[in-house]
């Protein structure tokens, strides 16, 4: 693959979120309303789209939790069916509770809807009493560790030389830059220069968006991108910034170290056009040499 930059999301790529970002999707639910979803379907609504924002996912998972309260008779992937069926994302998943419901328990939903609160219980779930109080500057309810600290590296020191060594390195993630750059020390990336990096605190629009891609390629000035991610998302914005940016090449590459797996998820990925599907990003740079 002959590329002259390589842009990595880190969530699922560089390091394993399972029991961190998505364990806090469903502890935030269970905290708020006493209830949520299952783990397998948080990738149902990764794969709808639009969900790149996982503090949106957490929305839309307690939205459907609410609304199963109130009548809504749909099973969970009816329910992801209708989110993607709509263009995905938090604004679809409203849409389908709509379509299914009256006016009087549409409101009754949006009556104890908190996103708000949602918003601050994952945020301490995922920091830790510590870490929230030094970035979100307040004074936690819930005296916790930190998921943050359950987030196993995958990208090895030997992908970090090589890469680094031999192409244009980039950063895009809908991680707040804060948690992001925790992240990047971790994996040795912390060299990565802020004006190659794009989190959720530098776009509106999240990822299938190709802004973001399309504006590092230009910064690097290359003539062809690799984009490595973890979602069907990732894959998209490739495809996106191809569809956009037809001076340049971009070519999306999923790896199995996310929610998708197995052959079931390279199929997913083969589908949305992803140029290859890759076991981990450790594989990459053969790949590339290949």
């Amino acid at each position: 693959m002959n590329v002259d930059a390589v842009v990595l999301d880190i969530d699922g790529v560089l390091v394993d979120v399972a029991d961190s970002y998505r364990r806090a999707i469903l502890e935030s639910v269970e905290h708020v309303y006493d209830r949520t979803i299952r783990r397998e379907d948080i990738q149902r609504f990764k794969d709808a789209g639009g969900f790149n924002n996982d503090w949106e996912l957490t929305d839309a998972a307690a939205l459907y939790v609410l609304a199963t309260g109130e009548g809504y008779r749909g099973s969970i992937e009816e329910f992801t069916d209708d989110i993607a069926t709509e263009g995905g994302g938090l604004e679809a998943a409203e849409a389908a509770v709509r379509d299914a419901l009256g006016a009087q328990a549409v409101q009754r939903i949006r009556n104890r809807w908190d996103r708000e609160r949602l918003r601050d219980v994952f945020q301490q779930l995922y920091l830790g009493a510590d870490l929230y109080r030094g970035l979100e500057g307040g004074e936690p309810d819930l005296e916790t560790r930190g998921f943050i600290h359950d987030e196993p590296v995958i990208l090895e020191p030997e992908t970090v030389a090589y890469l680094t060594e031999n192409y244009a390195v980039g950063v895009l993630t809908g991680r707040p830059e804060a948690e992001a750059e925790i992240a990047l020390e971790r994996v040795d990336l912390d060299a990565v220069a802020v004006e190659h990096r794009f989190t959720m605190d530098d776009w509106e629009e999240g990822k299938p968006h190709p802004r973001a891609l399309t504006t590092l390629a230009e910064r690097f000035d290359a003539d062809a991108v690799a984009f490595v991610g973890d979602t069907l998302d990732d894959v998209r914005t490739a495809v996106n910034a191809a569809d956009a940016d037809p001076v340049r090449e971009y070519r999306g590459i999923g790896v199995l170290t996310g929610g998708l797996t197995g052959e079931a998820g390279r199929r997913k990925y083969e589908r949305e056009g992803a140029a290859a599907v890759l076991e981990s990003v450790n594989d990459l740079p053969d790949l590339l040499e290949g």
